[in-house]
């Protein structure tokens, strides 16, 4: 990922944390409109990367819109083959189909999300998409 790109993302990420901690959602919008604006302008370029867009979506309020941007980055993770990216995009597509009512959904993402989280580090994430996995089967 691009550099410069990388570290605007984590500076709007940060200003959105201290905006919502605030309670300012004047500055929560402008920050996430940059972020927005951000993702749109690199897409389909060299500078597309699915962190920025996995970034904006963690920051969409409306669960349906966070869905498909989920999806979004979903696809820029597949097409540089990230494991860990695919791993926490789909867990996190997994526990919004969860608070939308859709178990058959978040059950199918989680199903790829252990695939994809065979070969990454992060045992945390790991332990998380299984429980949830066996959370939902067993209801």
């Amino acid at each position: 990922m691009n550099t410069k790109i990388y570290k605007r993302v984590l500076f709007l990420a940060d200003h959105l944390m201290a905006a919502a901690q605030e309670q300012n959602q004047t500055k929560f919008d402008g920050y996430y409109l940059e972020l927005k604006e951000l993702c749109e302008a690199n897409e389909e370029t060299d500078k597309d990367h699915p962190v920025q867009w996995e970034t904006l979506a963690d920051f969409t309020d409306d669960l349906a819109l966070a869905v498909t941007i989920y999806e979004q980055a979903l696809a820029k993770a597949e097409a540089i083959n990230s494991k860990d990216f695919r791993s926490s995009i789909s867990y996190s597509i997994a526990t919004l189909k969860v608070q939308l009512g859709d178990e058959t959904g978040a059950i199918e993402h989680l199903e790829k999300a252990i695939i994809s989280c065979n070969k990454i580090v992060d045992k945390e994430l790991k332990a998380e998409i299984h429980d949830l996995l066996e959370k939902l089967k067993e209801s």
